[in-house]
């Protein structure tokens, strides 16, 4: 085998590479050897029929897999001698192979480069900590108290408003005839509370307790019920009792009633918790603060086959969330966005070249942080046990109940998606490897001054969506009233008004790049394209 290096420009390598046809030969004979073993021949007993037969029948098919193992060897091996490690999958490309002639071709491959681990004892950083304060605990205990609706009768003269309960009956009608799930009995409704569709609570706004009151309502056009949309209904209610809102005494009752022994019990939950939640931030802060350090610092080459990767990854999802910000811009305050089948989805403007200058120096700084963690990682033995990587698959299949099965099936059966469950979790345990080393100073701060230290670290270019064509045109929807469920218990409203504010900005920088740390610790060989001879 001869090699020849061609191009060796920053972390690309180029090789022509020359393969012997005795080698080849060698190879082949091998296969057809082997091949005798397993096939049977009519007229030859196993493991007789002749090797000029065999390779008569099977050569040309088995001289596809030699050329693969040849190329995959001596590639491996020219990037071995020269302690070359790939960084992407080589390119390789047949320059000339004729059957009983040398192979000849090149190797193209981005390496990745020699990384320094810098003295992590020398790094200084700031820890923001935030304790949790006796003010924090009594603003949640009061928070969950006024979550806690708590009703009393009023007297029968009292006329609802706004913010009062009213117990009803009701019966929806429409053309005369009861609807199914449009009936209820001793149902609370809060007035206000936007449980049934608007215009419904509305008109409930004045009765009294006795009162009989007829509730004329139109279906919003999108109904989830199709023979509702759209539909004139009236609904006959019968006022049981209105109810005024009562304060919620915070006493050892109200703890029990929420699963605690008692209200210090309730108040000790309440402060673990906010503790936590500001632990969490602490961490969060500190972490960026130590990326940033590195980022700062290490200032080596990075393979620009990997940047790319990285930014087609998060150019593709900028652009999936200014369709998403595109689409949403016409929802009315229900989370409704009213479009009709055969409506386009918005095609957006790429944002300029600036903007992905921005993202692109993004992409080049996950990268060299996913390879610098993964070298200390290494080079520290540090690892993710199976029980780690189960754990966290019990932990995402909890989120599909009934299915987990399916959940461990599907990462057992896809290696991708456990390496991007796994990075997370190998990086986390990396920057805390790190942290241990590390010079850090704790300093206080409030709850706030902690939020707004961990939002400021968000610092990515604000986007807005640029519709290129018009979507087709939206007809305009009534906004009806009446109930928002056609089941029994009118529904909740839709979690889609959450989404309805949607994502103001892109993604979120992860700092690292968790998927060029997992590419790098798996990305050691070197294999090679499938080939076939020329015929």
């Amino acid at each position: 085998m001869q090699v020849e290096e061609t191009n060796a420009e920053g972390l690309k390598r180029e090789f022509k590479i020359t393969v012997g046809a005795a080698d080849i030969e060698a190879r082949l004979e091998g296969q057809l050897a082997d091949l005798r073993q397993r096939i049977r021949l009519p007229g030859f007993r196993p493991g007789k029929a002749p090797l000029s037969l065999l390779r008569k029948l099977h050569g040309q098919s088995l001289m596809g897999q030699v050329l693969e193992e040849t190329i995959q060897t001596a590639s491996q091996k020219a990037l071995e001698e020269r302690d070359l490690r790939p960084a992407l999958q080589p390119k390789v490309d047949i320059k000339t192979f004729e059957e009983g002639k040398d192979l000849e071709y090149t190797l193209e491959v981005e390496v990745l480069p020699a990384i320094e681990i810098p003295d992590f004892s020398k790094l200084k950083l700031e820890r923001l900590v935030a304790p949790v304060s006796d003010e924090q605990v009594e603003e949640h205990l009061e928070r969950i108290a006024s979550s806690q609706k708590n009703y009393e009768p009023a007297a029968k003269t009292y006329k609802a408003k706004e913010g009062d309960a009213v117990v009803i009956d009701f019966v929806g009608k429409r053309d005369g005839e009861p609807f199914e799930g449009g009936a209820a009995e001793d149902y609370q409704l809060e007035l206000g509370s936007g449980a049934f569709i608007p215009g419904f609570e509305e008109q409930l706004v004045g009765v009294k307790a006795g009162d009989e009151k007829e509730v004329k309502v139109t279906f919003p056009e999108h109904y989830g019920a199709k023979d509702l949309a759209g539909k004139d209904v009236v609904f006959e209610v019968k006022v049981k009792e209105v109810r005024k809102p009562a304060p919620v005494k915070l006493d050892d009752d109200f703890a029990k009633s929420l699963g605690l022994e008692d209200l210090e019990a309730l108040k000790k939950a309440i402060h673990d918790q906010v503790d936590r939640e500001q632990k969490a931030l602490s961490r969060a802060r500190l972490k960026r603060s130590l990326l940033d350090a590195l980022a700062e610092t290490q200032k080596f080459d990075v393979p620009p086959g990997m940047v790319e990767m990285e930014f087609e990854q998060i150019w593709n999802q900028v652009m999936a969330d200014l369709r998403h910000q595109a689409m949403h811009e016409g929802e009315d305050d229900d989370g409704h966005h009213h479009h009709h089948d055969g409506e386009e989805m918005p095609e957006i403007e790429e944002p300029g070249e600036d903007v992905k200058a921005e993202y692109r120096a993004i992409a080049d700084r996950r990268v060299r942080l996913g390879l610098l963690l993964s070298e200390v990682g290494q080079k520290n033995n540090i690892t993710v046990g199976q029980d780690e990587i189960t754990r966290l698959i019990a932990q995402e299949a909890r989120r599909f109940p009934g299915q987990e099965d399916k959940v461990f099936e599907f990462y057992t059966k896809n290696p991708q998606a456990m390496a991007q469950l796994r990075a997370p979790l190998y990086e986390d345990k990396v920057v805390d490897f790190i942290l241990e080393l590390a010079d850090i100073k704790d300093k206080e701060v409030s709850r706030e001054e902690l939020q707004k230290a961990v939002e400021e670290d968000d610092d990515l270019p604000q986007v807005k969506p640029v519709v290129k064509k018009k979507a087709a045109k939206k007809a305009a929807a009534k906004k009806g009233a009446g109930s928002k469920s056609a089941a029994k218990k009118p529904a909740a409203k839709k979690e889609a008004e959450a989404e309805s504010g949607s994502k103001k900005k892109a993604p979120a920088e992860k700092a690292t790049a968790t998927k060029a740390t997992a590419k790098k610790t798996t990305a050691k060989k070197a294999p090679a394209k499938k080939a076939e001879p020329k015929k």
